[in-house]
């Protein structure tokens, strides 16, 4: 899966690790950069380089917090908006590639069962 996503996404210069990244950021603008790790189970230092290649690729920009000066905001550009057009498509069909031969109730049991660890986790 991992593999297939790295294949879609490379022609617009977007990693597997980055995507999971702009995803977030597109249901939840102006997240600070600690929530972020918190919600991508990925340590400060990973998150700081994959944001880091985000803002030099202009899909990103980090902002300080006007009542915490110490917390870092992350919010999309307009590029960053506006490539969820071409990514999500692409990423959809990946996932169903992945998904090839499951039926609906296998695809929901997976979901409950990936949702279940990932509440483990937590």
């Amino acid at each position: 899966m991992k593999n297939n996503l790295a294949k879609a996404l490379k022609p617009y210069n977007v990693t597997h690790e980055q995507w999971p990244l702009l995803k977030w950021l597109w249901v939840q603008d102006g997240i600070s950069q600690k929530e972020l790790s918190e919600t991508s189970f990925k340590d400060q230092p990973t998150i700081t380089r994959i944001l880091d290649k985000l803002e030099r690729r202009g899909l990103i920009r980090r902002q300080t917090d006007s009542t915490d000066r110490r917390v870092s905001l992350i919010y999309l550009t307009t590029e960053g908006l506006e490539i969820r057009d071409f990514l999500t498509p692409l990423a959809q069909q990946a996932l169903e590639q992945a998904l090839q031969g499951f039926s609906d109730q296998e695809k929901v049991e997976l979901k409950n069962l990936l949702n279940r660890i990932c509440n483990n986790l937590e």
